[in-house]
């Protein structure tokens, strides 16, 4: 992958082919070593690390903003409540449970519509109807608490599940990288999320950040 990477990278950024056809050539993106190989050969950035390091720092901010807003009304409001609502009835939380519930915060926050980037699947039933999911993630539960504690999350391309994770988080992650591996746009009804992952938790700035993301990043670095 490292040899094929620039002859690879060109295809890709020039011909825009399918991702199906991409994955047929390259059946090693749908590892997960290799999709985070793949991000450090474009970014110079460990995925992982980088992404739980700032996470994590700002997760406790990110809560407490979360939290203010859930305690208003609107939408975004009614939202969060009912995510922290859910949180908070948690008999066990660890760190994967708080990164699952900042993350699925995050796009309520930012006035994004997750509805058809996020797909459940009830593992009871027949197979899952995704093929109107271009970029997404399906998530297989069979309690309320899917997101924090689910039994597993698939990374959806173009209607069809690429891999998958026990963990939200993830699942997010990699998702992102597979966006950058495979020359993708973000799904448009969640591009303020992608744009604070890429801008401020990535710190892959390219000086134009949405004004909802910028106005979050100056929350985070305000001083309290």
């Amino acid at each position: 992958m490292q040899t094929t990477f620039a002859l690879r990278r060109n295809e890709i950024v020039s011909d825009d082919p399918p991702v199906d056809e991409i994955l047929e050539r390259w059946p090693a993106l749908k590892m997960e070593s290799q999709i985070c190989a793949e991000f450090h050969r474009i970014s110079n950035i460990n995925l992982k690390n980088c992404f739980y390091a700032e996470l994590d720092r700002h997760a406790p901010r990110l809560q407490r903003l979360f939290r203010r807003k859930a305690a208003r009304t609107g939408k975004a409001a009614e939202v969060l409540s009912r995510i922290f609502q859910m949180y908070d009835l948690q008999e066990q939380v660890d760190v994967h449970v708080r990164r699952a519930a900042v993350l699925r915060a995050l796009p309520a926050y930012l006035h994004d519509d997750d509805s058809g980037f996020l797909k459940q699947w009830d593992v009871a039933q027949s197979e899952p109807d995704i093929g109107d999911s271009p970029v997404g993630l399906l998530i297989s539960a069979t309690s309320d608490a899917m997101y924090l504690c689910p039994e597993n999350v698939a990374v959806m391309l173009e209607g069809k599940t690429v891999i998958d994770f026990p963990t939200f988080a993830d699942a997010f992650v990699v998702l992102f990288a597979l966006i950058y591996a495979l020359h993708l746009n973000y799904p448009k009804d969640m591009a303020n999320t992608f744009d604070f992952t890429q801008k401020v938790l990535m710190g892959l700035e390219d000086g134009n950040m949405r004004p909802r993301v910028l106005s979050l990043k100056n929350e985070l670095l305000a001083v309290e």
